[in-house]
């Protein structure tokens, strides 16, 4: 059998996700033993229309550009899997030569590597799972490719409006962060600051319980110290009871649709407290965003796809790629095979010692866990506001 590879890509994108492509495709080149590098065009279920194209066949020239393209270059999907699905498969994979099948996504994807694996393993094909998700909510690894940039996003853009709230400090700007279970992302907001009292001034994380009362109490306060107030929440800010604190707008058999947190909290805070608010919520923005790419996330994206394929191509099936944390002063990091059935839909969050007592900020342990990922520090602003 040829030794063709086949790269999948699953649920939602990022900014980086592409370079592990690249990782795969250029170690790929390195294996004489290796042929062609398939790219499933339109996610899991381009597996059964078989709907493949070979990635080797274009240039390099063309393919370095995978390094700053954001979102899927070979497209993505949530197609749902069944038991019969990964029987169906295995017939495909051999039909097109296909001994490597590596599968980039998050919590979805890696349990669905699982079940391929058990579906291929008695035909010498190989499956390992590349870790992908701007929600950093994978278990067993340090981080995800995919959070670092979506990290360094969404801290730049609470350092920009921070100065803009700053400048006018009229209202209380409610910005909204991805990331329903886990707050990584809207945590990592805390990397704008430079300085006591700068913005984000206030941060909610899902998981904590949202005590609405503490809120508007943080809020009136702020807001009558300081002026403007910029709070960065996560989507999944729930209650006590586990419930959103948003009301569901639209229910089907598969899913609830929430209104946006940051709406809702702002039209809170114009109700109950009388304070003009605003409400963004850069959504798609933060895990599309190329120009805010961080370059240890691009590099260790790309670093994840080429040890899949390696590690397959020397007899590993059944994991995934993960990261962990060299000991010492500097920022290094070292890949690792972790059994994919250890990662298959467990949700990893926020630990207690990253969120403050009273759950409205981080603690200084978690921002120098997430600094070296998002690269160089942001740029230094200059307010004169600051000098009075």
């Amino acid at each position: 059998m040829s030794q063709n590879v086949l790269v999948v890509h699953g649920g939602g994108p990022t900014a980086v996700i592409n370079a592990s492509l690249y990782g795969v495709i250029e170690e790929a080149k390195r294996n004489p033993e290796v042929g062609k590098v398939y790219g499933a065009i339109g996610g899991t279920g381009a597996i059964f229309s078989e709907n493949f194209l070979d990635l080797t066949s274009f240039g390099e020239e063309k393919l370095k550009l995978l390094l700053h393209t954001p979102a899927s270059a070979i497209g993505s999907s949530r197609y749902p899997l069944y038991e019969d699905d990964y029987e169906r498969m295995v017939d495909i994979f051999r039909k097109y030569d296909i001994k490597y099948v590596l599968l980039n996504g998050g919590n979805g994807t890696m349990d669905a590597c699982g079940h391929i694996y058990d579906a291929c393993k008695d035909y010498d094909i190989r499956v390992v799972g590349i870790p992908k998700t701007i929600d950093n909510d994978i278990a067993m690894t340090d981080h995800s490719p995919g959070y670092g940039s979506a990290a360094r996003f969404i801290a730049a853009a609470a350092q920009e409006v921070g100065e803009d709230v700053k400048s006018l400090p009229i209202h209380v700007c409610i910005m909204e962060a991805m990331g329903r279970n886990a707050g990584w992302i809207t945590a990592a907001s805390a990397l704008a600051r430079r300085k006591q009292g700068d913005a984000p001034h206030l941060i909610y994380l899902p998981e904590r319980n949202f005590n609405e009362d503490e809120f508007l109490e943080d809020v009136s306060r702020l807001q009558k110290e300081q002026g403007g107030v910029l709070v960065l929440v996560s989507e999944g800010l729930h209650d006590a009871n586990g419930e959103s604190i948003v009301p569901p707008i639209f229910k089907t058999d598969r899913a609830v649709y929430y209104g946006d947190v940051s709406s809702h909290l702002a039209n809170l805070v114009v109700k109950k407290l009388g304070i003009k608010a605003r409400s963004e919520k850069p959504g798609l923005c933060g895990r599309a965003s190329a120009a805010l790419q961080s370059p240890v996330d691009r590099e260790e994206a790309r670093l994840a796809g080429a040890q899949a394929l390696r590690s397959a191509a020397k007899g590993a099936s059944g994991v995934m790629i993960g990261f962990e944390r060299i000991p010492g002063s500097a920022y290094q990091m070292q890949t690792k095979l972790v059994p994919i059935k250890e990662v298959m839909l467990y949700e990893r969050k926020m630990p207690d010692s990253f969120i403050n007592h009273r759950g409205n900020d981080v603690t200084q342990e978690f921002v120098d866990w997430c600094r070296p990922l998002i690269g160089e520090e942001l740029p230094e602003f200059l307010n004169f506001k600051d000098y009075v």
